[in-house]
């Protein structure tokens, strides 16, 4: 591996969701061996870590988020072994590999939670009016009359981090995983774990408290004693070499709360998802970006970019099409900080909208009819019936055909084939990855932003063509550019001076 302790303050890191990534023993469902046999692929695609979504010990009922046994992989994503070969072979190809960590709750099959110790969790003898994020009250009545504190499924009991055991538990936990190698921890629900003293009521509310999330503070969120926890991780992290990182999934207030959780004593850094959910227009993607570099100042490091993940609809199908998508990765990737990408989004795959209901497996969608399911469909691998699977978990469309990774391998035009160039170009060119951005004076609709040295960025999120007058000769293109220099609708452009 690179000897680069700050290697994420500009990495390119791809999610593998591992049920959906790549299937080695033709059951259907996505193994770690899948992952395995594909790092090639990856490291071609030009990317600089991969991030696996949970693989642990699960009963499923949260795809994963719902995990039973923290130290082992469960049976459908193969053993121990496979991960450490996993994690071999990538270290090999120099691929850095981020775990999930799931430490506001576990599931309801944890033998803690088997053997009724109830101290671990959260129990008390009557409800308040916390609700779930996935809807409904977010307490389930047991046998003897106790309710327990669930924010999310009734499978995912939420666990107690007022108890030293707890905190003890998931200290070991990290030195397991650190132990076997990994680089880092993308923190599931990190504003979590910490509940407000007496558990008070949220109150009256217009609609659900999940619509509060990122906006205003609720009791069992980001509440100030969770930074005691992460001052007690870093340590351990920074015990070890090769730069071992954190990065926190925080839905938070403001800027100033988000800042909180990132410093020399705390995690590394923190996904800003307002980026992710910006409209595709000039005003709302700078005003996105502003305001993330600023919060970036404030933390003292670089910003985390996203576009789409396994929580979120598909940004071709959020932005309004293919075009779209690929020029709106073009702007990500150019921009200072750090990207990380969902597996399939290289192959432009859209959001499948039409699962049947009895297929989904998502526990939102018997609470609240909204589903996660359609952005975690398997990738299409080859251009044959089945795109590469045998009975796949959840049914590809037959229109991936088209889109499999076989499929655009040898076009030059492919999506896949625009992300290698625009991951080559990111790792070869001085002025992409950290650094700074200049706004330059641009029409209306269109972002124009100079990154030193000698590069510029030209999106067009605009109705016509623009010829933003910048000179220069063209590195890269989302999409055709007809002679005279005119920048067409839904286009970027990475400009050389």
């Amino acid at each position: 591996m690179p000897d680069n302790d700050d290697w994420w303050r500009d990495a390119v890191v791809y999610q593998v969701y591992p049920r959906s990534f790549a299937d080695a023993n033709g059951d259907g469902v996505g193994d770690l061996e899948g992952v395995r046999l594909r790092l090639g692929y990856l490291k071609r695609l030009g990317v600089d870590a991969i991030w696996l979504s949970p693989f642990y010990t699960s009963p499923m009922a949260d795809g994963g988020y719902d995990v039973a046994d923290y130290r082992d992989v469960d049976p459908m994503f193969g053993t121990l072994a496979d991960f450490d070969a996993l994690i071999g072979d990538a270290h090999e190809l120099g691929l850095r590999v981020v775990v999930d960590l799931v430490p506001n709750h576990s599931s309801d099959r944890h033998p803690w939670f088997r053997a009724g110790l109830r101290d671990r969790y959260i129990f008390r003898d009557a409800p308040n009016d916390w609700e779930s994020i996935f809807g409904g009250p977010a307490w389930t009545q047991v046998d003897d009359g106790q309710w327990y504190l669930h924010l999310f499924a009734p499978q995912q009991p939420d666990l107690n981090w007022e108890n030293p055991e707890v905190r003890a538990e998931f200290r070991d936990i990290l030195r397991f995983w650190l132990d076997r190698g990994v680089d880092g921890f993308r923190v599931d629900v990190a504003h979590g774990m910490i509940k407000a003293e007496g558990l008070p009521d949220v109150g009256p509310k217009e609609g659900r408290q999940a619509e509060m999330l990122g906006d205003e503070r609720v009791p069992y969120f980001d509440q100030d004693g969770v930074h005691d926890i992460y001052r007690e991780w870093r340590p351990i992290l920074d015990s070890y070499p090769g730069g071992r990182m954190a990065v926190a999934e925080a839905w938070v207030s403001s800027p100033e709360r988000l800042a909180r959780y990132i410093g020399p004593d705390e995690l590394h850094q923190a996904f800003n998802f307002e980026f992710m959910m910006a409209d595709f227009h000039a005003k709302s993607f700078r005003t996105v970006i502003e305001k993330s570099l600023a919060e970036a100042e404030l933390v003292g490091a670089p910003t985390t970019w996203v576009l789409s993940n396994h929580d979120k609809p598909r940004h071709v199908t959020r932005h309004g099409g293919l075009a779209r998508a690929r020029a709106a990765t073009l702007l990500m990737l150019a921009l200072p900080g750090s990207a990380y990408l969902y597996n399939g989004e290289e192959l432009g795959l859209p959001e499948v909208l039409d699962l049947p209901d009895e297929l989904r497996q998502d526990p939102a969608f018997r609470r609240t009819g909204e589903s996660r399911d359609g952005c975690r469909v398997p990738l299409p691998w080859t251009a044959g019936p089945g795109c590469g699977w045998r009975d796949p978990w959840l049914p590809i469309p037959a229109e991936w055909t088209a889109l499999s990774a076989e499929a655009q391998e040898d076009d030059p035009a492919s999506t896949l084939n625009l992300y290698r160039a625009a991951l080559r170009l990111r790792r070869e060119h001085p002025a992409l990855g950290g650094g700074t951005l200049t706004w330059l004076d641009s029409p209306r609709d269109v972002l124009a932003i100079r990154r030193e040295p000698g590069l510029t960025v030209v999106l067009n999120t605009g109705e016509e063509p623009v010829d933003p007058g910048l000179g220069g000769r063209v590195l890269l293109a989302s999409g055709p550019l007809p002679a005279g220099g005119a920048i067409p609708p839904d286009t970027a452009v990475w400009l050389q001076h």
